[in-house]
Parts: C-alpha cells; structure tokens; sequence
C-alpha cells in the first residue's frame, strides 16, 4: 500500500486568533507536526493545502451566514493565510492553494504552487487546464491511500476526504488530528464520511 498524507488547511487563519479560528486548532498543528516527524518515512507523497483567496466573490460577505458566505479569511499574501509556523518547520515540497477566485472547500479543487505568488484568473486556470491538481499528484505518485488531517473536520477535511473516495483513493482520516468548527457538525461530517466508506481513526 501506497500513501499520502494530505494536511488540510492548518493555517492561522483557522486557528485561536484568526479570522475563522476554530478552538484547539494550533494544538492539532502540534500534534500533526509530531506525526509527521515521527511517521514520514511511512508516506510516499505529503502535501499541504491552503484557503489562498484573491477574490472569491461571494464567499467573503460583510454579513456572513457561516454556511455559504464568510467573513474575510485565508487572504492571499498575508500571514495568517501562511501555513500555520509548526507545519511550516517540517519543509513540506508540495503545496496546493485553493479558492482564489472562487470558494473551494476540498484540496481536490486547488492546484500545486509552490510559491506565495498571487496568481492572476487567467494563471489559476491555466494551471487547472495544465493538470496541476490534487489527483493528479497522487495518481502519479503511485498513491493509493490518503490519510487526511488538519482543519476543519467538518468542512474542509471532510470535503478533501469525500473527493479523495469520489477519485478512488482508500481514505482515513484521523480524528485526533484534526477538529470540527463545533461539536454537532463534526458529528455530521463523521456520519457523512463514514457512509462514504472512508475509515475514521486514532493515529498511532
């Protein structure tokens, strides 16, 4: 069995103290950076997904509704849209920005950059065109099983998680490295996934 781990969206945006800080995020940052320095010889392919917003329209509101429009978050080229300082530290090559002109909850819908560029509409769908994708990556890469971890277990993990299922990918997500935005969404996000066959799980 091939692996990947996929580390969902731990950026400080969505830790304490960020625009969408969701409670025990930077201590799920630590706990997956000790994962990954203890098991990264386990996983063929590890890669980071980022909320890199430019202009996603919509999806930021003045007066959000916390389910499709939210307040101004993950804002390209600003810090608290960096990866979070603990998964940073562990030189991770393969970073995939998402939702920069659009709203984008799986990693599925980003592509590969490497960079801190912002990218103009036309670069973004070039890169789309080009195949630069999630999928892509991990089907080249001989993968097939992805573990996911990160922020939030009860959209942007669980999103990442159903698509890795949708391309054929053998999925676990670990429920200790990971945390939902309140207690009766992640309960939803558990039943949704674990009727899509994905394995719910403790990492060792």
């Amino acid at each position: 069995m091939t692996k990947a781990l996929i580390v969902v969206d731990m950026q400080p945006t969505f830790c304490e103290g960020g625009e969408l800080g969701v409670e025990g995020g930077n201590a799920v940052a630590e706990r997956i950076a000790d994962y990954v320095n203890a098991h990264r010889s386990e996983y063929a392919y590890i890669a980071t997904t980022q909320d890199w917003h430019i202009e996603p329209g919509a999806h930021w509101s003045a007066e959000p509704d916390f389910v499709d429009t939210w307040p101004k978050h993950g804002a390209a080229g600003t810090p608290n849209a960096e990866l979070h300082p603990a998964i940073k530290a562990l030189i991770i090559h393969h970073h995939f920005k998402k939702g920069q002109y659009s709203a984008a909850y799986s990693g599925f819908e980003g592509i590969e950059d490497n960079t801190d560029r912002i990218q103009t509409r036309e670069e973004v769908a070039a890169e789309q065109s080009a195949g630069k994708t999630l999928a892509n990556a991990l089907k080249a890469a001989g993968v097939s099983h992805v573990d996911v971890v990160g922020i939030a277990e009860s959209h942007c993990v669980k999103d990442t998680a159903l698509d890795a299922r949708k391309f054929g990918f053998e999925v676990t997500v670990f429920e200790d490295l990971t945390v939902p935005v309140s207690e009766e969404l992640g309960v939803a996000a558990r039943k949704q996934m674990t009727a899509a066959g994905i394995t719910l799980a403790e990492s060792r």
